[in-house]
């Protein structure tokens, strides 16, 4: 079946009056604008692998952590696309800074050319250089989603990192109906200008609503939620869609208290949810880095609020025993990772010298 398309393009920053002039230009609004035009492209190769039907799941490390043809070749173009237009850029894709066909995407490369949405950036801003910013890409973030076929919550994310602060970005929804007939991409930089179609909904005033994890739930993580006494709890995959989610109203907090997701995953949401007014840290309140050289897993879990108002009480709710808890399920992970690769070590050098 053959998916009909339209983009519905949402500026989602707060505005500024030091804004550079829309004609004007810098590196990091080409790279944002250029971003737009690359997850756009992503997204129509995510519904053109869906069209054929061969999704060619793989397992990269349980039931729960898959990749598909679909996120192979999405990552494969973006990388090339951001490559051939911005060379020296320092880009990190989940699917590792490699092709998987180097011959296959060539015809989805997205040019500059391709860039029409010229983005303003805020003043303080313009004189960011390429050697500053650093570009996280989730070719296809919610890959169980749409292995399961949750087409709704699938994205496609770039965020962009300044100086290692996530500062721009642009979340694409391939499916935003569930008919698949429309998609949407919201973009935007922190301090820039904002585009009156898109508004914030706040969610229902009764209680308070948290979203999670659908398939990476544990124990600490159902008690964590279980302190903050929610009215409900919606369980949901694809961190890009669960912070659309508080975008959308649905919910006030995205609560997942434990090593998992990357900075693939939240760099993107993280920038555009900090524009509208939201909040995204650890557990313990603090802002990730997102410099290129940092570790990919965002170590101490993942709490966002629709409102940063709200975010610090979010926080403060929060028993110590059960953040140690989480820093402690983190430190056990380290561990059990150098304890297999001191075994692989140990084991090369047994079949070298002893076999």
């Amino acid at each position: 079946m053959i998916h009909l398309f339209s983009s519905i393009f949402l500026r989602v920053s707060i505005p500024t009056k030091n804004c550079i002039s829309k004609m004007s230009s810098s590196i990091l609004s080409d790279v944002l604008s250029f971003s737009v035009a690359a997850a756009e492209k992503g997204g129509e190769i995510v519904r053109q692998v869906l069209s054929t039907g061969k999704l060619g799941v793989l397992e990269k490390t349980g039931i729960n952590d898959l990749q598909t043809l679909a996120d192979r070749r999405v990552s494969d173009v973006l990388q090339m696309s951001f490559c051939k237009s911005f060379p020296g850029l320092r880009v990190i894709s989940e699917e590792g800074n490699h092709y998987f066909d180097e011959a296959g995407p060539k015809k989805f490369i997205v040019s500059s050319s391709k860039s029409q949405n010229p983005y303003c950036v805020p003043e303080e801003l313009q004189n960011v250089s390429l050697e500053d910013i650093t570009v996280w890409i989730d070719p296809l973030d919610g890959t169980k989603e749409f292995a399961d076929g949750f087409l709704e919550r699938v994205t496609v994310l770039i965020g962009i990192a300044v100086q290692g602060k996530a500062i721009a970005g642009v979340v694409h929804q391939p499916y935003y109906k569930r008919d698949g007939n429309m998609g949407r991409t919201l973009y935007g930089a922190i301090g820039g200008k904002v585009e009156i179609n898109f508004v914030k909904q706040s969610p229902s005033k009764d209680g308070k609503i948290i979203v999670t994890t659908r398939s990476h739930s544990t124990k600490i993580v159902d008690e964590v939620i279980n302190t903050l006494n929610p009215s409900e709890v919606l369980r949901v995959g694809g961190a890009g869609y669960k912070v659309l989610m508080l975008l959308d109203g649905q919910a006030d907090a995205y609560v997942f208290p434990t090593p998992g997701c990357k900075k693939w995953d939240t760099c993107a949401p993280e920038a555009i949810l900090h524009a509208l007014g939201g909040r995204l840290t650890d557990i313990w309140g603090n802002n990730y880095l997102y410099n290129f050289d940092v570790q990919h897993i965002n170590e101490w879990g993942v709490i966002a609020s629709a409102n940063a108002n709200d975010h610090q009480s979010l926080i403060e709710q929060i028993p110590e025993d059960l953040k140690k808890q989480v820093r402690d399920c983190y430190k056990n992970k380290n561990l059990t990772l150098l304890d297999l690769v001191l075994y692989f070590f140990y084991y090369q050098i047994y079949k070298l010298y002893l076999l």
